[in-house]
């Protein structure tokens, strides 16, 4: 069974930045991509980023592309989400997701899920931009 525990949110200004931690334990090995959502109150989850693990590949959400950076660490079993820039809009509980299939539906390093193709989730972490 794959554990997913995400990490590192909080009350940020606008401009600043948070860099959140997703730590997988488990089969990790067996997963193909591992992803990060959003969910703000009153609004559908959305995809932000997701990560192919065989080839590294990184794919965003169009809102987040020069701001998010997604990465991991494989000694540590852990993804990380380096968030720069951030602003009010990007308010939400974010949620790291993993599941047996690469990063789907990405054009060029874009990519747009709204998560029903993964079956692993963890708690999710409070993201609040605010002056």
């Amino acid at each position: 069974q794959l554990r997913l525990v995400e990490s590192g949110g909080g009350l940020v200004q606008p401009g600043g930045s948070l860099r959140l931690s997703c730590a997988a334990s488990g089969f990790t090995s067996q997963f193909q991509s591992i992803a990060w959502f959003r969910q703000a109150p009153g609004k559908e989850r959305e995809g932000v980023s997701c990560l192919t693990t065989a080839s590294n590949s990184a794919y965003y959400k169009e809102s987040v592309k020069g701001r998010f950076t997604i990465s991991r660490d494989i000694s540590l079993n852990t993804i990380y989400l380096q968030m720069n820039g951030l602003r009010p809009e990007d308010t939400a509980v974010y949620y790291c997701a993993a599941d047996r299939i690469r990063c789907g539906n990405t054009f060029g390093n874009s990519w747009y899920s709204v998560g029903n193709e993964y079956h692993y989730w963890g708690q999710g972490t409070q993201v609040t931009v605010s002056s």
